[in-house]
């Protein structure tokens, strides 16, 4: 009886951490000084980038395994729809930005941007756009299973450091704080699941 409640503890509590940590940027980002005066456009390009940053904290977690009381069919079935989440996000968050300002996101397409933090950003886009590309035509394209898991998790990588990168350096919706605990748990986790995975 103590070890199931236990069990239960430690479900409830890792799963209140993952919606505190999943919540706070977002909710710090809607008091942010800096969506003063910004249209909607802006705004909905800015927190699906927020959301965009939270979906990859989550799929190290489902694919290494530490959400508890998942499956393992549920993990690999929950890492599928975040990911296509998180292509939605990106998405949503580069066609608002070029609304906002096409100039800007098409020097940042060109890798032309005098703003590094544009260049970081388009690197893990295009790595999560042949991510998802992969991932839908893994079968035609008959990789093996090595060959697969090799190139998805290299990928995961340049997604990880290109993200991580992008919001750091960047100016925008996000608090400083909550941004800066997000992209230190998104680096942490994600690199120690690929580490495990490259081992």
């Amino acid at each position: 009886m103590h070890n199931k409640q236990a069990s239960l503890t430690r479900t409830v509590s890792i799963w209140f951490a993952l919606f505190l940590i999943l919540t706070f940027p977002i909710v710090a980002a809607a008091f942010s000084p800096q969506l003063q005066w910004r249209d909607a456009v802006y705004v909905t390009a800015g927190f699906a980038g927020i959301i965009a940053l939270c979906l990859l904290f989550v799929q190290p977690l489902l694919i290494g395994g530490y959400l508890p009381a998942l499956s393992p069919m549920s993990e690999r079935r929950l890492h599928r729809w975040v990911g296509g989440g998180l292509v939605c996000a990106v998405i949503v968050h580069v066609a608002g930005l070029w609304i906002t300002s096409p100039p800007d996101v098409l020097d940042a397409l060109m890798l032309a941007s005098p703003t590094p933090f544009s260049i970081w950003g388009v690197i893990a886009m295009w790595a999560v756009f042949v991510t998802a590309i992969l991932a839908v035509y893994k079968k035609r394209l008959k990789l093996k299973p090595r060959s697969w898991r090799m190139g998805h998790t290299a990928l995961a990588a340049v997604i990880i450091i290109g993200s991580v990168v992008h919001a750091l350096l960047i100016e925008g919706t996000m608090e400083i704080l909550s941004k800066t605990i997000l992209c230190a748990l998104v680096f942490i986790i994600g690199g120690w699941v690929i580490i495990r995975r490259f081992v």
